[in-house]
């Protein structure tokens, strides 16, 4: 998997915009090998617990995350950008956290996006959030300040097409793929797998390409097309 992603960057940037890497988290099995959280840290995780699933579909999460995240590919392709795709099928041991956010910093991404659904134990939790890296000193300082920015105009986006409840952008300090990214790192819940209205919709092809849109719309309103570009500035394909 990790070398199939690789060979996709000797493509090089082909005349496209910004390069956009796309992660569809989880894979068809978890992998219960651990990692750093971090650059040379001592405190090591779980590579991958396996995600959530449909409370009503019995749908996987690694199946809904992948589908937003081919349509989402093809939104942002049609709009002049390079993508990297993390994953393009749901077929073996997920190759965990450190691996995916190497493979963002291979690409130099102008912004590494990944791609989720929530869960909880309460069925009545429902909405949209994202998740941008906490402030850890070496690890999330230089990437945290466009995360923020840019998970904050995402959200908003993603939202707004959806229609769906606004649950928010936070910070998170105990991911591994947010502490080893060395570009600017956002992650989408899009929504509950775990409330039966969301199940039910986000198992549906207009959903999923409601929220591959909102996402697209997102990334073209904060991702730049250049170091000396403003904060905010949009990306047009020529």
């Amino acid at each position: 998997m990790i070398a199939e992603a690789l060979a996709a960057l000797a493509l090089g940037p082909g005349g496209c915009g910004p390069t956009i890497v796309v992660d569809p988290g989880h894979d068809a099995r978890s992998n219960p090998a651990t990692e750093p959280i971090g650059p040379g840290s001592r405190r090591r995780k779980i590579k991958d617990g396996g995600g959530t699933r449909g409370v009503v579909t019995g749908t996987p999460e690694h199946v809904v995350n992948l589908q937003i995240s081919l349509l989402l590919r093809d939104e942002l392709r049609d709009r002049g950008y390079c993508v990297v795709m993390t994953r393009t099928t749901s077929s073996g041991r997920s190759i965990g956290n450190v691996a995916r956010a190497r493979i963002a910093n291979r690409a130099h991404a102008a912004l590494f996006v990944r791609i989720h659904a929530d869960g909880s134990t309460n069925r009545a939790q429902h909405g949209t959030s994202l998740l941008y890296p906490a402030f850890r000193r070496g690890w999330t300082d230089d990437v945290l300040p466009e995360s923020r920015t840019y998970a904050r105009v995402i959200q908003r986006e993603l939202v707004r097409t959806l229609g769906s409840r606004d649950n928010g952008t936070m910070s998170r300090s105990d991911l591994t793929g947010f502490n080893w990214s060395d570009v600017p790192v956002v992650l989408a819940e899009v929504g509950f797998l775990t409330n039966p209205r969301e199940d039910r919709l986000l198992n549906t092809r207009a959903y999923r390409r409601k929220a591959a849109a909102g996402l697209a719309q997102g990334i073209a309103r904060s991702v730049t097309t250049a170091s000396n570009s403003s904060p905010g500035s949009t990306f047009r394909s020529p």
